[in-house]
């Protein structure tokens, strides 16, 4: 079985890392490139870097700090953030990311997927799904969660797949930010459906969620901002607790 993954992810803006609620009270937090080295000495498996601005200009900015991230850490990242041609893409990967990661994009104009993967490969695409839940059923949200979709969360994910997704990050926008834990059975229902890795987002606020999400929720990594920023749950601490628990992770 394969090790499962942490994944710390952070959010930049203006080339700095940032934390908020909702893209909103956004605090900076530190240097991407330092931050991004701290992390990868403490053991994380695996980087996400947002783009949260996202105007042309700082597009062209990010390829630039893509470069220096490349330069200045060890470990797989994946970079994304107004996303929306193969030529974006192509961008960051010749910056020096192992993957990026499409979202809104791919909503609109699924076929941003085939291109990609296509061009690139599937192991360097990553469909990333926001989705709340509304009558009891997962919609597919877009534009950080503000937008709502005709899309439907599994049937979306499955087609993700089938274009040529490498990797599915999916977050609950009802757990997002609440640190109440993830919602395992929709995640557990997700896994069993694909044959592709899952990344959990949203939702973690103790050692204990990130543990049922791994092994309820049967998700092959866990991503989190908050608490590896503040140093809530350092990811030494995080990744013995998990070890303990018997879930196969890298030390």
């Amino acid at each position: 079985m394969l090790a499962k993954r942490i994944i710390p992810c952070l959010d930049i803006k203006d080339g700095t890392t940032v934390k908020g609620i909702n893209f909103l009270g956004l605090r900076n937090v530190g240097d991407p490139v330092e931050l991004g080295q701290k992390y990868a000495a403490e053991g994380a498996d695996e980087l996400v870097y947002l783009d949260i601005s996202a105007t042309n200009e700082g597009r062209k900015t990010f390829a630039e700090l893509v470069t220096r991230i490349a330069e200045g850490i060890d470990i797989p990242f994946t970079v994304g953030g107004g996303i929306s041609s193969v030529d974006d893409a192509g961008r960051l990967l010749l910056a020096g990311a192992d993957k990026v990661t499409v979202n809104s994009a791919a909503v609109r104009r699924p076929e941003l997927v085939d291109e990609i993967a296509g061009r690139y490969g599937s192991q360097f695409i990553v469909v990333a799904i926001d989705a709340k839940t509304i009558d009891g059923q997962w919609v597919v949200t877009t534009h950080g969660g503000k937008r709502l979709s005709e899309r439907e969360l599994f049937s979306w994910a499955k087609e993700a797949q089938e274009r040529g997704a490498g990797e599915i990050l999916f977050t609950s926008m009802d757990h997002d930010g609440t640190k109440s834990g993830y919602p395992c059975e929709t995640y557990a229902r997700l896994c069993d459906m694909l044959s592709i890795p899952v990344v959990a987002s949203g939702g973690a606020g103790s050692v204990e969620d990130i543990a049922e999400v791994l092994t309820v929720g049967k998700a092959d990594a866990a991503l989190a901002a908050s608490i590896f920023h503040y140093g809530e749950i350092p990811i030494p601490v995080l990744k013995r607790e998990l070890d303990k628990k018997g879930i196969n992770i890298r030390l």
